[in-house]
C-alpha cells in the first residue's frame, strides 16, 4: 500500500497538543486521511466499522502501518475478542504511533492494553460511561491523555447534549487529567448532520477548558485547529497583561501570578502550536 509523499510531509504538533483526532473508519483509502489537517489521524476498528467489515479493517491497518503510513489506532474495550484480535494487527506495526482505547472504566484496562504494546507507546482512554467518568482521576494516572466519548456516555446515562447537562462529566475529566499531571482532554465530535453547530460546539470544548476534540469529518479539523488555538485577540490581550504587570507602575497584589501565569500559558501554547510567528521571541524552528 503506497501513501502519496504529501501524506508525509504534513507538519503537526505533538499529540499531547494535539487539537483535532480524526477518527477514520479502516477501509481502503484511509491512507488519504494522512494528508488531512487534523493533528492526529486515528484509524477506527471500532465504532467505524460494523462488525462484519473488522477482519478487512485490521488487514488494512496492518498494511498500512507496516507500509509507509503513520497513524494511531483506536481499539475496542479491554478484554473483548475484539480487543485480542485489534492488538494483533497493531501492536508491532512499525508505523503505530499510538492506541486510543475505547470505552474505558479502570485503569486496569489502560494497564492491560499497554502490556501488549511497545514500551512508551502512547494510549488515549476513551471515557464514555458513568463508572468511566466516576473512575477519571484512577484512570487519568494511568494513560496519556483521557477522551470524551459523548455519544456512548449520553446512551449509557440517558443525559442529553445540553452543554449544562454534560458540564459536571467534562469537569470530572478535565480535573482528573490536570490532578494526574497529563494534558487536558480531548472532546467529543461534532457529527456531520450537525455540522452547524461545529463552531458553537468547540467553544464549548475550550469553555470547558479541553483542548482537544474527536473529529468524524476531515473537513471540521480546520475550525477546530482554529478554535482551539490561541487567536489573535487572546494574543494580544496577553502581551498587554504581561506589559502591564511589568511596567514599573503596575500595582501587585494577590492576583497578579495567577494572572501572569495564564498570560505566559497563552503565548507558550501559541508558540508550540505555531501560531505565534510574528513574536521575536519565537524560534524560527518550532518543536513539532
Amino acid at each position: 500500500m503506497t501513501v502519496f509523499p504529501e501524506a508525509q510531509c504534513v507538519h503537526r504538533p505533538h499529540w499531547s497538543l494535539a487539537r483535532t483526532w480524526l477518527l477514520e473508519p479502516a477501509r481502503p483509502g484511509c491512507w488519504r486521511a494522512l494528508s488531512s489537517h487534523a493533528d492526529v489521524v486515528v484509524l477506527d476498528l471500532e465504532d467505524g466499522l460494523p462488525d462484519a467489515d473488522k477482519p478487512a479493517g485490521r488487514q488494512v491497518v496492518s498494511e498500512l502501518l507496516r507500509g509507509d503510513g503513520r497513524a494511531w489506532v483506536r481499539i475496542s474495550s479491554a478484554g473483548t475478542p475484539d480487543w485480542h484480535a485489534d492488538l494483533e494487527a497493531a501492536a508491532t506495526a512499525p508505523g503505530l504511533d499510538g492506541v486510543m482505547l475505547a470505552k474505558v472504566e479502570s485503569a486496569h484496562d489502560v494497564v492491560s492494553t499497554a502490556q501488549r504494546l511497545p514500551a512508551g507507546t502512547p494510549v488515549v482512554a476513551l471515557v464514555e460511561s458513568a463508572l468511566g467518568i466516576e473512575s477519571a482521576l484512577e484512570i487519568a494516572r494511568s494513560c496519556a491523555r483521557i477522551a470524551f466519548g459523548i455519544g456512548d456516555f449520553r446512551r449509557d446515562t440517558g443525559m442529553c447534549a445540553d452543554p449544562m447537562v454534560l458540564a459536571y462529566p467534562r469537569a470530572r475529566l478535565v480535573i482528573a487529567s490536570r490532578a494526574a499531571g497529563l494534558p487536558a482532554p480531548i472532546d467529543g465530535p461534532t457529527l456531520r448532520d450537525n455540522a452547524a453547530d461545529l463552531s458553537r460546539d468547540t467553544e464549548i470544548t475550550k469553555a470547558a477548558g479541553m483542548t482537544g476534540r474527536l473529529c468524524l469529518d476531515a473537513g471540521h479539523a480546520s475550525t477546530i485547529n482554529a478554535l482551539l488555538s490561541p487567536s489573535p485577540d487572546e494574543i494580544d490581550a496577553a502581551r498587554a497583561t504581561l506589559a502591564r504587570l511589568d511596567a514599573p507602575t503596575s500595582h501587585y497584589d494577590g492576583s497578579s501570578g495567577p494572572t501572569r501565569a495564564r498570560a505566559e500559558a497563552i503565548l507558550e501554547l501559541a508558540a508550540k502550536l505555531g501560531v505565534l510567528s510574528d513574536s521575536p521571541e519565537v524560534s524560527s524552528n518550532p518543536q513539532w
